[in-house]
C-alpha cells in the first residue's frame, strides 16, 4: 500500500476563516457559541449555535464575494461556498497546481455533507407552496445536492480523477479523508482533495434537531457554557457550520515536487453499529471497533498515540460511552494520552466536522501542542480518569493524533495521524 500524506488544509470555521485563524483562536481559549442571529429563533427550543462570523477576510471573517464570484453564488447553496473556500485555501497551501491532463487526471475531489443543502429546499418550499412552481430557480436542484460542493472544486481547479462524496451524517468528515486515503493507497489517485461542508443553520435544521431532542436547550440565556462536552451539566450538541478540506498526496509524488509534508495519514477505521437510528450502541462497541481498526492499519500499539480528537458532542449518552470506549481500547495507556472536544470551541459542524477536527489534529503535531476542552467544570464517572485538557490549552509531545467521529445510523469512523519520518 502506498503512503498517503497531507500538503494541504483549509479551514472556515465559526472562529474564522483560515487555517492561522483557527489555530490562533483554539490556543486562545476562545468561544464561538453565541445566540442565533441568521433568523428568528424564539419559538425554538434551542436559540443557541455556533455560527460563522461574517466581515472582512482581513479580520478572519466571511464575505462571500471574497471567495466566490458573486454571479455563482445564486447557483449553490452556502455550504458549497465553504467548501470552495476552503478547497481553495488548501489547495494554495499544498502548492499543488498540476499542469498536464496526466497530472489533473490523477487529482481527485471527494466533499462530503451531513445534510447538503437544507436553507435552500426550506426557502425553496415556502416560495414553492406561497407563489407557485414558476418562481423555483433551475438552479434548486444543483445548488442543494451534495456532491456539487466536490463538483464546483473539481471544475474550478481542473482536477479530474475521482470525483466522490460522502454521506454518513457526522462522521462524514473523516469518513471523506479516510476513503480519500485509500483512494491514494490503492493508486487511484496521486493527490485528493477531500473533507466536508456544512450550513444547516436554518429554521428547518434548528427545529428539527431541537424536535429530536439532540441539542442544547438549557444554556440558551448563557450561550458560551452550552457546548460543554464530558461535563455532568451537558444537555445537547451546539450546531455550527463551516468547512475543512485537507490536500492528501502519495508521499513519493510530495517528495518529487518538494512539497511541504504536515502529517501522514496513516490509520483508517469504520463500523457500523447496527443499534439505532439516533442513538450509539451503549456499550461503545461500535466506537471500540472502529478506532481498533485504525490502530490496526496503523501498525500502532495504544501508547503510540499522544492526543485524541474526540467526538465529544456534549450529548448526555454519546460523551460517556466515547469514554469508555477509549479506557476499554487504550488500557494503562489511557491515562498517559489526552482528549479533548474542540467542539466546546466551535460548537457541531455536522458533516464538516470530522474534516475541521481532523485538521486540527494536523495542527496539533506540527505546533506539539492540544486545544483545550472548554466548559469542563466537573467530568462525569466515565470520563474523570481522562486528562480531557480542561478549560486550557496545553503544550506536550504529540508524535500521533486519532481524530473520532460519530454518526445518526450508528456509523463510526477514526481516522490516525502521525508525523512524517
Amino acid at each position: 500500500m502506498r503512503r498517503v500524506v497531507v500538503t494541504g488544509m483549509g479551514v472556515v470555521s465559526p472562529l474564522g476563516v483560515g487555517v492561522g485563524r483557527n489555530w490562533e483562536g483554539l490556543m486562545a481559549g476562545e468561544n464561538a457559541v453565541g445566540a442565533i442571529t441568521r433568523f428568528d429563533a424564539s419559538e425554538i427550543a434551542c436559540r443557541v449555535a455556533a455560527e460563522v462570523p461574517y466581515g472582512p477576510l482581513s479580520e478572519g471573517k466571511w464575505t462571500a464575494d471574497e471567495h466566490v464570484p458573486s454571479n455563482e453564488q445564486r447557483r449553490m447553496d452556502t455550504f458549497i461556498a465553504y467548501g470552495i473556500a476552503a478547497a481553495n485555501e488548501a489547495v494554495a497551501n499544498s502548492g499543488w497546481l498540476p499542469d498536464t491532463d496526466e497530472a489533473r487526471e490523477r487529482t481527485g475531489v471527494i466533499i462530503g455533507s451531513g445534510i447538503g443543502g437544507l436553507p435552500s429546499i426550506y426557502e425553496t418550499s415556502i416560495l414553492l407552496k406561497e407563489k407557485g412552481p414558476r418562481r423555483v430557480s433551475p438552479f434548486f436542484i444543483p445548488s442543494s445536492l451534495i456532491n456539487l460542493a466536490s463538483g464546483w472544486v473539481s471544475i474550478k481547479h481542473g482536477f479530474k480523477g475521482p470525483n466522490h462524496s460522502v454521506v454518513t451524517a457526522c462522521a462524514t468528515g473523516t469518513h471523506a479523508i479516510g476513503d480519500a486515503a485509500r483512494i491514494i493507497a490503492m493508486d487511484d489517485a496521486d493527490v485528493m482533495v477531500a473533507g466536508g461542508a456544512e450550513c444547516a443553520l436554518c429554521a428547518l435544521g434548528v427545529a428539527g434537531f431541537a424536535a429530536s431532542r439532540a441539542l442544547s436547550t438549557g444554556y440558551n440565556d448563557n450561550p458560551k457554557q452550552a457546548s460543554r462536552p464530558f461535563d455532568a451539566g451537558r444537555d445537547g450538541f451546539v450546531m455550527g457550520e463551516g468547512a475543512g478540506i485537507l490536500v492528501l498526496e502519495e508521499y513519493e509524488h510530495a517528495k518529487r515536487r518538494g512539497a511541504k509534508i504536515l502529517a501522514e495519514v496513516v490509520g483508517y477505521g469504520l463500523s457500523g453499529d447496527a443499534n439505532h437510528i439516533t442513538a450509539p450502541a451503549a456499550d461503545g462497541n461500535g466506537a471500540f471497533r472502529a478506532m481498533q481498526m485504525a490502530m490496526k492499519r496503523a501498525q500502532m500499539n495504544p501508547e503510540d498515540i499522544d492526543y485524541i480528537n474526540a467526538h465529544g458532542t456534549s450529548t448526555p449518552l454519546g460523551d460517556d460511552i466515547e469514554c469508555m470506549a477509549v479506557k476499554r481500547l487504550f488500557g494503562a495507556a489511557a491515562t498517559q494520552l489526552s482528549m479533548s472536544s474542540t467542539k466546546s470551541s466551535i460548537g457541531h459542524l455536522l458533516g464538516a466536522a470530522g474534516a475541521v477536527e481532523g485538521i486540527y489534529s494536523v495542527l496539533s503535531i506540527m505546533n506539539q501542542a492540544v486545544p483545550a476542552t472548554l466548559n469542563l467544570e466537573n467530568p462525569t464517572e466515565a470520563c474523570m480518569d481522562l486528562d480531557l485538557v480542561a478549560k486550557t490549552p496545553k503544550q506536550r509531545r504529540v508524535r500521533a493524533v486519532m481524530s473520532n467521529s460519530f454518526g445518526f445510523g450508528g456509523t463510526n469512523a477514526s481516522v490516525i495521524f502521525r508525523e512524517c519520518k
